[in-house]
Order: C-alpha cells, then sequence, then structure tokens
C-alpha cells in the first residue's frame, strides 16, 4: 500500500535524525549486505543507508535492487544517503 503525503513528511521528519546503519562499500551490493538491510528493517522499520558507489546512475541501481529485494520504499534520498522505509505487519510502531 502506497504512503500518502503527509505520512511520508512525518516519516522524513523521524529519519532526519537517524544515523547510516549500513553502508554498501567498495565490494558493492551483496547478499550479505541486503539480508543485513532486511533485517533492519524488521527490527526499525525506518532507518537510513549508505551506498558508496562511483557515480548516480550505479548509485540509483543499487539502490532500486535493494527496494526490490526488500519490499521497502524510499522515503528520502540526499546524495549517497536514502531512508527506507517498510512496516512491520506483526508488530507495527
Amino acid at each position: 500500500m502506497p504512503l500518502s503525503s503527509q505520512q511520508v513528511r512525518k516519516l522524513r521528519g523521524n529519519a532526519h535524525a537517524l544515523k547510516v546503519i549500513v553502508t554498501v562499500g567498495n565490494n558493492g551490493l551483496t547478499e550479505n549486505v541486503v539480508n543485513e538491510i532486511d533485517n533492519a528493517l524488521e527490527q526499525h522499520e525506518l532507518l537510513k543507508i549508505r551506498v558508496n558507489a562511483g557515480d548516480r546512475d550505479e548509485r540509483d541501481e543499487m539502490i532500486q535492487v535493494i527496494l526490490d529485494k526488500t519490499g521497502a520504499e524510499s522515503i528520502q534520498r540526499i546524495g549517497h544517503v536514502d531512508a527506507l522505509y517498510r512496516c512491520n505487519p506483526e508488530m507495527p510502531k
């Protein structure tokens, strides 16, 4: 279910104070990194990731793969940092 603009605005405000939890480094996007992002989304629902890729197209591609594999939504992206959200149906916050 897509988020309303009001929900996105609230989540952006909540994400502002968060620290980056997962960093995609020089080895690129591996299955272990995707699993860590998936686990972090289960626990926190809202998190920030940093994608250290060479150019914008490569970053866009990596973020899209993360979104597809985890089922998360991108809330806000500024440079190399992206805020992701996925509701935990068992224990929503």
